[in-house]
């Protein structure tokens, strides 16, 4: 984790820590300086991935202030920190029913860019929020790059352990949605009929040099699953 991105994570804890309500006025970034002993240029980095994240909103000339905290059990519908962060404030869990290595299908080498003799870590699970299924899972990783998974990982955040242990800098995300049809094969995954209505969403995960590592599909609950959108002008 680089030393902004450490800091801004303190900054936050400490929103949720003091429990701050919206337009808490935070310290000036001379008061930040002196708090966290960094320099300023990691401060105002710090603040604008803060902002970015709907943590924090700035006013020139005013201060830094606490935004509206996100309804609890809503999911980031735009950005993507795991699943296990983004849905912090609510107990959580994953069922998970494999973790396999595999020649990846055409589909899947397409959106990883996979040599023709690569393999990858085919992972599929449940995500459960407060014991109801929010979604079912299909994950692809690199085995070149995410060297190493088993089921306690994939129990837990896989987004985590990537970051933490396996050291690999996050970079960005390619997410696109799409409504479907539940078909039989997936329906009974969420405990719905087959033809009812679902939101599909795939996303690949790229490293900080833009190499492509997880290519994830997750099928939501229509009733379970709740979704925000935090937008700013910058």
């Amino acid at each position: 984790m680089l030393k902004y991105q450490e800091v801004a994570t303190k900054i936050q804890q400490a929103i949720y820590e003091h429990n701050l309500p919206k337009d808490t006025q935070l310290p000036n970034i001379e008061g930040l300086i002196q708090q966290y002993q960094v320099s300023r240029s990691t401060i105002i980095k710090a603040l604008n991935r803060l902002e970015r994240h709907g943590v924090i909103y700035q006013i020139q000339g005013s201060g830094i202030f606490v935004r509206q905290p996100k309804k609890r059990g809503y999911l980031n519908f735009l950005e993507s920190h795991g699943f296990t962060v983004d849905l912090n404030d609510l107990p959580g869990a994953s069922q998970v029913f494999n973790v396999d290595v595999v020649q990846p299908s055409a589909k899947v080498r397409e959106n990883l860019h996979c040599e023709d003799d690569e393999q990858v870590y085919y992972i599929k699970r449940l995500r459960l929020v407060e014991g109801k299924v929010y979604g079912f899972e299909q994950s692809y990783y690199r085995k070149k790059i995410v060297t190493y998974l088993n089921r306690e990982i994939a129990e837990n955040s896989i987004f985590s352990y990537v970051k933490d242990i396996c050291k690999i800098n996050i970079g960005f995300s390619d997410k696109y949605f799409k409504a479907i049809k539940l078909d039989e094969e997936i329906a009974p995954y969420l405990g719905l009929n087959p033809g009812d209505p679902a939101l599909c969403v795939e996303e690949i995960f790229y490293t900080t040099a833009g190499e492509p590592f997880d290519f994830s599909q997750i099928i939501y609950h229509y009733d379970n699953a709740q979704f925000y959108v935090q937008s700013h002008s910058k």
